[in-house]
């Protein structure tokens, strides 16, 4: 019968793009559930470096960049953050090298508390993890082909999931509980599917502009269109140690007197009443230009603000908010906001991490299941019937996809030849693949 046929052509894709994904799908949503906590791991992590004692005032931000470069002999001013309260040590950017380093300076004392690599920093070292296993641009492109399998896994599951002729709500919304573990682990793996199913997507989608690869087409494809709008507001691939991730701290208060003829002083006594979201860094001229940048870091991207600022006279020469920005940037901005948890505060970390645990459970019933049918010696892929006929409606999706994202089409292309080209001169793998074909 052709449902059956296509049903069962479904679920062999199904089965070959999780078995794939899982491990994938694991490291993702490990790495990706510590990176939702970010604000409040590192304010755990750097507690030493916000409860300083004050011993008079503090002194000009220009002596703390003066401290800071003096540890670290050659190194040059990259970015200055402005201090949030009372207590908190000074954040100095500085690069050296080729690389570059926070340096922890105490305002009150001149006393540099500690030095990091930027690019060593724990929760960098977690966002580099989860999206290039800290394998570089080849990494990234693992990645990125392990994300849209995972769109296919999910699409199909929802297929699989479809009630045809279903009775009741349960297995469907809910797992049914005492009907025996094989039903149990199948229950669990459909509900997971399906509760997480539309969050994942959007996951999945919201991160492709950080990959090497969909960033770089999605650029190019700006560029053709005429819808690129200056830079872009996000990485992609690897990250250079020299453009550090600077979105780790919040809220500013203290206002601090500036110094006389020093430029970083007057930047910062202009920018403090402007209400700029935290946190706020501040980066010298370049090119000799005399115009400093200050730019907003907040995970939350609609709150960022990004000025320049006359060193000579402290005026503000431009300013561009989030709202200024091309509405593809927008859309983006708003997206990784949800993708990192920052958006709405603790209610989107917490709806990430259920999504990335459900993510968890989908996974672990699905090897379970696979592993408890598999039969000895064999792969366990549901054996295939008589080869349905693919319509041009589906041909048509499949090229649609394929063009959304090129690591979608690469690897089913390169699947599919090796299918027709290579496992016919290849029994014994055929028929460990289970691509034995049976009638219907």
């Amino acid at each position: 019968m052709p449902s059956t046929r296509w049903y069962n052509a479904v679920w062999r894709w199904h089965f070959y793009a999780g078995l794939f994904c899982m491990p994938f799908v694991l490291w993702l949503a490990a790495t990706g559930t510590i990176y939702l906590w970010k604000p409040q791991i590192e304010a755990w992590l750097e507690r030493s470096y916000d409860t300083l004692v004050p011993a008079g005032p503090r002194t000009s931000a220009d002596a703390q960049v003066k401290a800071a470069l003096a540890a670290l002999p050659g190194a040059t001013l990259h970015k200055y953050q402005l201090p949030q309260r009372p207590g908190e040590a000074a954040r100095i950017i500085v690069g050296r090298h080729g690389v570059e380093t926070r340096v922890y300076v105490d305002p009150y004392r001149l006393r540099v508390l500690g030095t990091e690599a930027e690019s060593e920093r724990p929760l960098r070292v977690v966002s580099d993890l989860h999206g290039t296993f800290r394998a570089g641009n080849p990494g990234s492109y693992l990645v990125e082909i392990a994300a849209c399998w995972t769109m296919t896994m999910l699409l199909t599951g929802l297929y699989l999931w479809w009630p045809r002729r279903a009775r009741g709500l349960g297995g469907l919304l809910y797992p049914r509980l005492h009907s025996g573990k094989r039903l149990f682990w199948r229950d669990l793996h459909a509900v997971a599917g399906i509760w997480v199913a539309i969050f994942a997507l959007f996951l999945i989608s919201t991160g492709l502009p950080w990959a090497k690869f969909w960033g770089s087409y999605f650029k190019e494809v700006r560029t053709i269109t005429g819808t690129l709008d200056g830079p872009q507001d996000w990485p992609t691939g690897a990250r250079s140690p020299m453009l550090g991730d600077h979105a780790e701290h919040g809220g500013m208060g203290m206002l601090h007197v500036p110094a006389p003829g020093a430029e970083l002083d007057r930047i910062v006594a202009a920018v403090y009443p402007l209400g700029i979201a935290p946190p706020v860094l501040i980066a010298p001229p370049v090119a000799g230009s005399g115009a400093w940048t200050v730019s907003s870091d907040a995970a939350n991207r609609p709150l960022r603000t990004q000025i320049t600022v006359d060193g000579a006279s402290g005026a503000i020469r431009t300013r561009r908010d989030f709202a200024d920005r091309h509405w593809l940037d927008r859309a983006v901005g708003y997206g990784i906001a949800a993708h990192e948890g920052a958006l709405f505060g603790l209610a989107n970390q917490l709806l990430g991490t259920l999504t990335a645990f459900l993510l968890a459970t989908l996974t672990v019933s699905g090897a379970v299941m696979w592993w408890r049918r598999r039969p000895q010696g064999l792969l366990g892929a549901p054996l295939p019937l008589s080869r349905p006929r693919y319509g041009p409606l589906l041909i048509g999706a499949v090229l649609l996809l394929a063009l959304a994202m090129p690591l979608f089409g690469a690897p089913l292309v390169s699947v599919a030849l090796a299918d027709r080209l290579l496992l016919p001169r290849w029994p014994a793998a055929r028929r460990w693949l289970g691509r034995t074909p049976i009638r219907a």
